[in-house]
């Protein structure tokens, strides 16, 4: 069977190599179904049929890329419907989940000791240091690292959903918006060739201003839940009792700067070697670096103490889901990303006119907001990348005189994959983990009435403060 599957591939591959991408232009947005039925999935199911979605997601994920693959390859052929899958996965997909999979696993073997109390202080201490380290280790790394020991330490408290919510707003998306480590758009970017310190001195601001302001909400809201009646349990109900604080499996710390370190090494050595895998080019750097985070994922599960993995309750399930559901938006978001790239051609050139004025300039204000929306929904990495292109792509003239801009394109990305669960990776995994230790989490309409009641005033605030 290996055998046949490998001879039809080496078949496909001279066909493959020459593979005409889809034409954005000729597509109608009923190419966009699939997409839209799988985030209908992952926003209903799991509210109306749980248990039947928590044992066949993949099988719903696979259906709904299918549904798109299949018809692509009768429409326009079967070495296009392979060439862009092949691509989703070898030039996106897969650096992509090995990324996240290395700090999953390297943040899962830091076991943090000891509790504190969930105090709003400490809530609040907590959620600012895992803003700051977000945008060092990444808004992953950050979120896997802190989200355990901070449901320990409010797992005497009656509400806690709120403290995870927040969580995710801040630890997982807002707080890497400061380096291209941060959060994959600015990765990209930074690939691309916007300099590595130019999202700390044109993000810092809205940066500041936005954590903040969530900082305060916050404190003010775990304040007045932990002054309620009967929302804390007394000392001898408290499952984990407050003790000294302390790190196990600390040899992760080193593979966490091992990994930060081929990935900036993947953007500043640029030897000019690459290869073509199936129409694909493979720039050497990059296979250096996605090998090398493979052996530190290897690397980490061989030399952490079994005690720090039991420790965090450490389990493949919140990365596997996120692996399996992300395949399927890798693949279903194919067509909508290529009617975006058709500009005012495709199907979507009324989002494209809504970014530019009369005189082809600019809308830095609209570009913050169509590259928010979309993100929410979209993976925020690809929908990045397609309004760097809107705006010209050159990441020279981006970083000088359209830094407005590209501060807009990239607040928008990092910021607003904070709207929903699916907005980006992170927000699942730690939505997974919360749900692991028992708390009940909003559903994704849920979830989403938090992110519009907190957020949205916000981003309107930040709009015309920054980008108007």
């Amino acid at each position: 069977m290996r055998a046949n599957l490998l001879v039809g591939l080496l078949a496909l591959s001279p066909a493959l190599c020459g593979a005409a991408e889809l034409n954005g232009g000729g597509l109608s947005v009923m190419w966009g179904i699939p997409f839209a039925g799988l985030l209908l999935s992952i926003a209903l199911c799991p509210l109306l049929t749980p248990a039947f979605w928590h044992h066949h997601f993949g099988k719903l994920t696979a259906a709904w890329s299918l549904a798109f693959l299949l018809p692509c390859a009768y429409f326009f052929g079967a070495s296009t419907a392979v060439h862009g899958a092949v691509h989703a996965f070898v030039a996106e997909f897969f650096p992509f989940l090995i990324l996240i999979t290395s700090l999953f696993v390297v943040a899962g073997g830091i076991c943090v000791r000891g509790n504190l109390h969930g105090t709003p202080a400490l809530n609040t201490g907590l959620l600012a240091i895992g803003t700051v380290l977000a945008s060092f280790m990444g808004t992953t790394g950050a979120a896997m690292l802190l989200i355990r020991p901070l449901i320990r330490a409010n797992d005497n408290r009656k509400h806690a959903a709120h403290i995870v919510v927040f969580f995710i707003f801040l630890v997982a998306n807002a707080g890497g918006a400061l380096t291209p480590l941060g959060d994959p758009p600015l990765f990209l970017g930074f690939l691309k060739g916007v300099d590595f310190f130019w999202t700390v001195q044109h993000l810092f601001a809205p940066t500041l201003f936005i954590c903040v302001a969530l900082l305060i909400i916050f404190y003010l809201l775990d304040s007045h839940y932990y002054h309620k009646r009967e929302e804390v349990k007394p000392p001898e109900l408290d499952p984990t009792p407050d003790s000294a604080i302390r790190f196990d499996g600390k040899i992760n710390f080193a593979l966490l700067v091992l990994i930060v370190v081929m990935v900036l090494m993947s953007g500043f050595w640029k030897p000019g070697i690459a290869y073509v895998f199936f129409g694909n080019t493979l720039e050497l750097q990059n296979l250096i670096r996605d090998v090398a985070l493979i052996v530190v994922i290897f690397l980490s599960l061989a030399v952490t103490p079994k005690s720090a993995r039991e420790g965090n309750e450490f389990s493949w399930g919140p990365i596997q889901e996120v692996g399996k559901l992300f395949a399927g938006i890798f693949i279903t978001i194919i067509p909508v990303i290529a009617m975006l790239r058709a500009g005012e051609s495709g199907a979507f050139a009324s989002v494209v006119r809504a970014v530019t004025d009369g005189n082809g300039q600019p809308i830095n204000a609209m570009y913050f907001w169509a590259t928010g929306i979309l993100s929410s929904f979209l993976d925020n990495a690809p929908t990045y990348l397609v309004f760097f292109n809107t705006a010209g792509g050159d990441a020279k003239t981006l970083m000088t005189t359209m830094a407005a801009t590209l501060a807009a394109i990239s607040s928008g990305a990092v910021f607003m994959g904070a709207n929903s669960y699916i907005g980006n990776a992170p927000n699942m995994m730690v939505k997974a983990i919360a749900e692991e230790r028992g708390i009940k989490m909003p559903s994704f309409f849920g979830y989403m009435a938090w992110s519009c009641a907190i957020l949205m005033p916000l981003f309107i605030l930040m709009t015309f403060i920054f980008f108007t």
